[in-house]
């Protein structure tokens, strides 16, 4: 009887021995793959762009485009409300990845950051009370008081006027708060975000004057130590022009698609 238990017993141990070389034992899982975190500054005073909405999100092109751009890349987007003129030095730093926020290429910025490929061609406008009929474009500004908002294109086209005195402001809202209250003369901007404010009931006493000074390009502010992220930003660019999402989102903020891209 002692025998048959003992025979019993080598049976068991064997399967049990076979079973954990077949994997009895629990392989250990593998860990979830965690996605890259790109950092985005953004000012969300330049609407259409970016702003703030009714119930306190950020929105606009420039955030959607971003989005898309991350999701391309396979990168989760991490979103900064930061003032303006903060956006190259946090770039400068590496505290940011990239800075969206309507931001024009120009020779100067490119001597502190990189740029991306342009997204969107703008150009500035002059911007009056409704009822002015003294100013119509740009000339007429000589002397005159102009708000603009600080370290954007606007300002520096603004403080090349002859003789002119330049209020820069932390955001655009505040610029067209000064020309309302009649403390300056005009407003120095970019063209789409004008054209937006001018369909809001804020915009309906105000007009814009003259031409379209000159064209701008829009480009994605980049980390001037990073030459990789500027090559897969502009990849990913490229990808979301070639397969129409960035037509989709061109024409749910500005009504129709780009002429060119």
């Amino acid at each position: 009887m002692m025998k048959k238990i003992y025979v019993v017993g080598m049976v068991i141990l064997a399967m049990a021995i076979a079973l954990t070389g077949c994997g009895g034992e629990k392989k250990a899982e593998k860990p979830a793959e965690v996605k890259k975190v790109l950092k985005v500054g953004l000012n969300p005073d330049f609407a259409p762009f970016e702003f703030v909405d009714k119930d306190g999100k950020i929105t606009g092109f420039d955030v959607d485009l971003i989005q898309a751009i991350g999701k391309q890349m396979g990168m989760e987007v991490n979103i900064q409300n930061m003032s303006f003129d903060g956006l190259v030095p946090a770039l400068k730093t590496g505290n940011l990845d990239v800075a969206i926020s309507g931001m024009t290429i120009t020779e100067e910025r490119k001597k502190s950051i990189s740029f991306s490929d342009p997204y969107y061609q703008s150009g500035l406008v002059v911007l009056v009370n409704k009822d002015n009929s003294s100013i119509t474009g740009i000339n007429d500004l000589k002397g005159k008081k102009i708000a603009a908002q600080i370290g954007s294109t606007g300002s520096m086209a603004a403080h090349k006027v002859e003789g002119a005195k330049v209020t820069d402001l932390n955001n655009t809202p505040e610029t067209y708060l000064e020309l309302k209250k009649g403390s300056v003369d005009g407003v120095v901007n970019d063209l789409p975000a004008v054209q937006y404010f001018l369909k809001t009931d804020e915009g309906k006493n105000f007009k814009i004057v003259g031409n379209v000074l000159e064209a701008e390009n829009l480009g994605i502010g980049i980390n001037p130590s990073n030459k990789e992220l500027v090559t897969n930003i502009n990849k990913a660019l490229a990808e979301l022009k070639k397969n129409g999402e960035y037509d989709k989102l061109y024409e749910k903020w500005f009504g129709s698609k780009p002429v060119s891209k």
